[in-house]
Formats: structure tokens, C-alpha cells, sequence
């Protein structure tokens, strides 16, 4: 376990799924989120963590497998209605998952 990297990529996505949250919360309505937040906040954490593995020089496609692992255990964090709770799990396992993987160098 890289513990160096586990807190980087949680750091990293921390910051990069409450920016991008919050510029996603400005520009759209809350409409949006109702009808289609099924779809964007799943395609904007898979963002995020593309844009933590690239900063970490993560191998991409390992990366992505742990973000969408990660963010499974939050979907029930969604149904109880306690999503940001959920994201906040989501970001550690995902910050578990990188600091087991292999930077490219």
C-alpha cells in the first residue's frame, strides 16, 4: 500500500468532485439533477477519478475499475437519501483502491 498516494487520490477527487459539483450546481437547474442525475453523477465521478489518475500517473483503465467499485457501496447511500455521505465513502474506497496501484513512471 502506498500510503502517499492513497491520500493524494483521496485529496484529489475530494476536490474534484465538490468543483466540478459545485460548477454542475450553478449552470443547471435543479430539474436536471431530478431527470437525469442518474446519469450525470455517475459520468461526472468517472471524470474525476480520470482526472486523479492522470494527475497520479495511475494506469487509467485499473482506476476507473475501482471508481465505478467504489461508487457502487454509495448507491445505497442514495436510496437512504444521504447522498453526499455516500460520496464520502465512494472518495476512501476509492483512495484505498489507488494506493494499491502502480504508478507509471
Amino acid at each position: 500500500m502506498d500510503v502517499p498516494t492513497l491520500w493524494r487520490a483521496a485529496l484529489l477527487q475530494l476536490v474534484a468532485v465538490a468543483l466540478l459539483s459545485i460548477a454542475l450546481g450553478l449552470a443547471l437547474p435543479h430539474d436536471f439533477f431530478e431527470d437525469w442525475g442518474w446519469i450525470a453523477g455517475p459520468a461526472a465521478w468517472m471524470l474525476c477519478a480520470a482526472f486523479t489518475a492522470q494527475v497520479l500517473r495511475l494506469p487509467l483503465g485499473a482506476a476507473l475499475l475501482g471508481a465505478a467499485l467504489a461508487g457502487l457501496p454509495s448507491l445505497l447511500a442514495v436510496v437512504l437519501g444521504v447522498h453526499w455521505a455516500g460520496a464520502a465513502l465512494a472518495v476512501c474506497l476509492f483512495a484505498l483502491w489507488c494506493g494499491r496501484l502502480e504508478v507509471s513512471r
